[in-house]
């Protein structure tokens, strides 16, 4: 026995040479580019991000609605049952590690007839059982199962990642409900207005003071304003049962929703742009990944080395019972081998080169997801200035169309203007007021996004 242990030793000391390699130290601030001290579309001074932002905007319909995705979206379950089977899968490459042993129990009867005999009977018990365990000399079966924890990890930040985009979703269609909501709304008060215009117009008519081109351009007006309510109606339903599905709710269109679109919240505290690689889900998920690979890489190059592998048989046959049981009846044997490959085709060079391919690939994967994600917060933060910018001219731009519209109607009423020119004030109120909506919600969107790229928390408990 020890001359065997003898020749094992050797053999791996022979096969370790050159065998393996360590993995590289990574650090998740090796993110590709220098990252720099802090945002470069944000003036103010760092501070933490919120704990919860959908709670910032002070709706607690949307918070509801939030709470309600979150438990109800089927995809959201989808990823959760993807952490199920990866927490699964690690269990199961970790299972190698262990002994390995199979119980085997068995019964056969036979009956043998012979001529001028009576027949024959025959009946054996058996209990047989193996063993089999590869010792993890070099810890090639621990790198395979690190690899596999990794990737659940990596899953695990995708549900979160998907989490945060699920409320963000819903948050969005939920402002996006809104607006066409009042876009309807501004709709209804333009057809209206349109409708006191043709009255003016043929009342005009009728005492000789306008032209019939006048009443057609006139009720064309009002024509293409119905078919204007009629397309933000249409959108008002197709939101609203976009969000239904979102929320895993049959899509009725029944859904109730805040009836204004709610002020910007305060300025959102961006933090530091080095907190992004460690909050964000995504940059977490990638990150995991690489060590994944890494942990893959170090196990495929351990296939060079020998393996150490323990076997073992045993148990007893009999045919009574009784001394199947009885302990010195039992025969078992165990074996110690060692396996050292010689020559295989090149399966394993390849599966090593295959390996380091798969780990430069999570590396650039990890960096590129970093510049995206440092593009996305400093291209919210740019959004907000300009959007705020836009919304303050179009607010302007609705005062300055409603008081023209009001000039407009008292002058074509005392025959200053053509009909022409009051149907284009109309129309100029109308698209200053429809702009300043979109603008707003396009505000509260944008801010939505910037929570979304700076891995902003949302509750746990949901």
């Amino acid at each position: 026995m020890s001359r065997i242990f003898a020749i094992i030793i050797v053999s791996i000391s022979l096969g370790g040479i050159g065998g393996c390699k360590t993995s590289p130290l990574r650090n998740p601030g090796d993110a590709g580019a220098a990252v720099p001290a802090g945002w470069t579309a944000d003036k103010g001074t760092p501070q933490p991000t919120p704990e919860n932002w959908v709670e910032i905007f002070g709706d607690p319909n949307l918070s509801a609605l939030v709470n309600s995705a979150l438990a109800d979206n089927y995809q959201l379950k989808a990823v959760a049952a993807r952490v199920k089977a990866a927490v699964a899968q690690a269990r199961i490459d970790g299972a190698s590690r262990w002994p390995q042993l199979l119980f085997a129990p068995d019964y056969q009867y036979t009956q043998i007839r012979e001529e001028g005999f009576g027949p024959a009977r025959f009946s054996v018990l058996e209990a047989l059982f193996s063993l089999s365990w590869e010792l993890d000399v070099w810890g090639r079966i621990s790198d395979f199962q690190q690899a596999a924890i990794r990737e659940a990890d990596a899953t695990a930040a995708d549900f979160q990642g998907a989490r945060l985009s699920l409320a963000a979703r819903v948050a969005q269609s939920y402002f996006e409900l809104a607006e066409a909501r009042l876009q309807a709304a501004v709709g209804e008060r333009s057809v209206k207005d349109r409708s006191i215009i043709v009255d003016l117009v043929r009342g005009r008519f009728a005492r000789g003071l306008t032209k019939a081109l006048d009443v057609r351009l006139a009720l064309t007006d009002l024509a293409n304003a119905e078919a204007e309510l009629t397309q933000a109606r249409n959108q008002v339903q197709i939101i609203a049962r976009r969000l239904q599905v979102l929320l895993g709710r049959y899509p009725e269109a029944v859904l109730a929703a805040t009836a204004e679109l709610p002020e910007l919240p305060p300025d959102m505290p961006a933090g530091l742009p080095s907190e992004l690689l460690e909050r964000r889900p995504d940059l977490v998920a990638a990150y995991d990944r690489l060590l994944a690979a890494d942990s893959r890489l170090q196990s495929t190059r351990k296939l060079l080395l020998p393996r150490v592998a323990l076997t073992g048989a045993g148990g007893t046959r009999s045919p009574a019972l009784t001394e199947l049981v009885d302990p010195r009846a039992l025969a078992w044997n165990v074996l110690i081998g060692l396996a050292q490959p010689i020559f295989t085709g090149g399966r394993i060079r390849g599966e090593i080169e295959l390996d380091k391919a798969q780990t430069e690939q999570a590396l650039n994967l990890y960096k590129d997801t970093a510049l995206n994600a440092f593009r996305e917060v400093e291209q919210a933060l740019a959004a907000d200035e300009w959007l705020r910018k836009e919304e303050k001219a179009l607010r302007n731009a609705v005062e300055q169309t409603e008081a023209s519209r009001k000039l407009a109607i008292y002058s074509y009423q005392h025959g200053y203007i053509e009909i022409l020119t009051l149907l284009d004030s109309y129309r100029s109120t109308l698209n200053a007021q429809s702009a300043h909506l979109s603008v707003k919600r396009q505000l509260l969107s944008n801010r939505i996004n910037l929570y979304l790229a700076l891995g902003g928390s949302i509750c746990e408990a949901c």
